[in-house]
């Protein structure tokens, strides 16, 4: 047998060298990236969400600087200190309310002070659950300490969930105004960030894919966080206030139910109805003044009737199921700010998607046989 030639052993050497090289160079930039991650893993929800409300508030941002003459700065500080004063400021009372409901539900528990008003007739002919809930409800009219006895391990869980619960509220309202202050600093250099998003994304998928990607992803974090989580956001403030004002109980509670029911698309008179009932039923208020929070209650259980045509337009073009399990899976995995990350980039992620799928070559779909085009018009063919 003949032994390999010279040169070709120099060809097989320099191969191998250039592919330990290459090998090499990939390992140190994996290594490298999951370093930055590491480091930066404790503020990317945080600057997330920075990123998210810049997005969405930049073009209010341009009017502002075009009325300012010109000057970024400016026109950044005043939109951030109107974000602390009309969203974070009420944001932050509400949930001070509903902190203070949950320590005073538990308090009250833990000292048996707690009183449960007897329960109604009507809810024993419930189908299912209504004979044994009627009897729980009994129970714990006529003798709240010993229930409270016999469920202490179940209520032990519940109390510390509940109290983890608050205790992550204060923690997302901090963040929430710290990514107020990061999205005015980034709106601040709004120009320089708009070339650095499209050449980014020219550098990812190329430049004749890449303008309208970054388009995309604009308009689509514009949609999703004005007219999805931003109506579901102001119209829960609103009714909210109107409910601690009112002197309703669990104020923080019920805004936060209807922030919840916004993103999912249910009607906030779901939680305003009841509200409005609860008014009339107690007999505290004057003829006058339930007239009043009735009608407050009511415009603010539709408000989002006129709120979606004037921030969203058309709507957003993504299954509501999309935003609801971002929003969802956002809020499991990071609280109250996690539930607008999560379907903010779930809907973006779709939508990138969608459109990478609907740019497909026309000449890839298949036709079938004998079938030609004809300049007739779009979509048209005659079969021959």
């Amino acid at each position: 047998m003949s032994s390999p030639s010279k040169p070709g052993m120099e060809l097989e050497e320099r191969i191998v060298s250039r592919v330990m090289d290459i090998f090499i160079r990939i390992g140190l930039v994996v290594v490298l990236a999951l370093l930055c991650y590491r480091i930066f893993s404790p503020f990317l929800t945080l600057m997330l969400w920075a990123l998210i409300l810049s997005v969405a508030l930049y073009p209010a941002h341009v009017a502002f600087a075009r009325k300012l003459g010109g000057r970024q700065g400016l026109a950044a500080t005043l939109i951030v200190i109107l974000g602390i004063a009309l969203i974070v400021v009420p944001s932050s009372i509400l949930m001070t309310s509903l902190g203070d409901s949950v320590h005073r539900f538990i308090h009250d528990v833990q000292t048996n002070s707690l009183e449960v008003p007897p329960p109604v007739e009507s809810v024993a002919a419930w189908p299912l659950v209504g004979p044994k809930l009627h009897a729980l409800w009994t129970q714990a009219h006529a003798d709240l300490p010993a229930l409270v006895q016999s469920l202490q391990p179940q209520l032990g869980e519940i109390a510390k969930s509940a109290l983890g619960f608050v205790a992550g509220i204060g923690v997302g309202l901090l963040q929430f105004f710290a990514a107020f202050i990061i999205a005015g600093i980034i709106l601040a250099f709004g120009e320089a960030g708009t070339r650095a998003n499209l050449a980014i994304f020219r550098r990812v998928v190329g430049p004749a894919r890449g303008e309208e990607l970054a388009k995309l992803s604009a308009a689509t974090v514009r949609a999703v966080a004005q007219g999805v989580l931003g109506v579901a956001f102001i119209q829960a403030i609103v009714v909210g206030i109107i409910l601690l004002v009112a002197g309703v109980p669990l104020a923080g509670v019920l805004a936060l139910v209807v922030l919840v029911l916004g993103i999912a698309q249910i009607p906030a008179l779901i939680v305003t109805l009841p509200a409005i009932g609860y008014i009339w039923w107690v007999g505290t208020y004057s003829t006058g003044a339930a007239i009043a929070w009735t009608v407050l209650l009511g415009v603010a259980g539709m408000s989002d009737n006129v709120l979606k045509p004037l921030l969203l337009g058309r709507g957003v073009k993504a299954p509501m199921v999309v935003i609801l399990l971002g929003a969802l899976g956002g809020m499991a995995t990071s609280g109250i700010l996690g539930m607008f990350v999560g379907a903010t980039l779930l809907t973006l992620g779709y939508k990138i998607f969608m459109g990478w799928v609907a740019t497909a070559p026309e000449a890839a779909a298949p036709r079938p046989p004998g079938e030609v085009r004809t300049t007739e018009g779009p979509g048209q063919a005659v079969a021959r």
